[in-house]
């Protein structure tokens, strides 16, 4: 399984390094975005990356932006990354881990939506009976089906900053009314296709996030990635019961780690591992196995 911590390429205006994603300039009107075996938890950037990750999250994404888009268009071109770089160092970092986009204005929030009540919106409800300002019915327990799933967009960090739960209202205030309602139907839409779905296969999306851009006329896209262990919480369905969370086919299992590890959540972050990771890395191709069949 190959390993790619940081990309490098030279052909390529860079533009920038995020948590997990290494973009370039391919020319005016594309990007280039490569996906790194980088992993983030607590949104702090790990020092050891996860082995095949960025091709895991690259297979899983095509498989959701193509199964999805007659909910929304994506980003995707279906240009061959390998095409718009020069050589073969340069190719074999791109090879099934990078997209070749549409570039496009990002919107500046992440639209996170909510199926079951777990991480910190349990965390939430249980000191104020709701989650990011949703009220919900008394006496939930700890991953339990919400009675409908919850749009709860956040503020996106910068690397080593931690994002921030806000409510539609304030979404509406970075957004305009129409483009956050339109935001919040499009997340609504693609989380039930999605989670319908992956029930067919096994696994409960209990929550996922998602980012979208507009291009010049206005007209929204799915950007970013879909549906991954990096941006969902993924569990087995026949490992599920309410009152617990059930093992992910995620980051969890290094959050779960991270936390008992006395880590104050502040860079730099610890070394993880080589069990956790590859236990971690397991996990992640077990998912896509599972959703994709590849």
């Amino acid at each position: 399984m190959s390993v790619l911590h940081e990309s490098n390429l030279t052909s390529l205006k860079f533009l920038h390094r995020g948590k997990v994603r290494d973009l370039y300039e391919v020319d005016s009107k594309h990007l280039l975005i490569v996906q790194t075996d980088r992993l983030s938890a607590f949104d702090v950037i790990l020092p050891d990356p996860i082995p095949g990750k960025g091709e895991v999250l690259t297979s899983v994404s095509n498989f959701w932006f193509d199964k999805l888009r007659h909910v929304i268009p994506n980003h995707l071109t279906g240009i061959a990354p390998e095409s718009v770089v020069k050589g073969e160092h340069e190719q074999a970092q791109v090879k099934g881990r990078a997209f070749v986009t549409m570039k496009l204005k990002p919107l500046p929030i992440e639209a996170i939506v909510r199926g079951y009540l777990a991480g910190s919106g349990w965390k939430d409800y249980q000191k104020t009976g709701a989650v990011c300002g949703n009220k919900l019915p008394a006496g939930l327990r700890e991953a339990e089906k919400l009675p409908q799933p919850l749009f709860t967009p956040s503020t996106k960090a910068a690397a080593g900053e931690h994002d921030e739960n806000i409510s539609f209202e304030q979404a509406v205030k970075l957004l305009g009314e129409m483009r956050a309602k339109e935001v919040r139907d499009a997340t609504l839409a693609l989380y039930t296709e999605a989670a319908n779905y992956a029930a067919s296969k096994g696994i409960i999306i209990a929550d996922t996030k998602f980012e979208f851009g507009v291009d010049e006329t206005g007209k929204l896209y799915l950007i970013d990635e879909a549906l991954t262990p990096d941006s969902s919480r993924f569990w087995p369905a026949d490992q599920y019961h309410v009152g617990s969370n059930p093992p992910s086919f995620d980051k969890q299992f290094v959050r779960d780690w991270l936390e008992s590890s006395g880590w104050n959540k502040q860079p730099p972050a610890p070394h993880i591992p080589q069990e956790v990771l590859q236990k971690t890395a397991s996990k992640y191709r077990e998912a896509a196995q599972r959703l994709t069949g590849a």
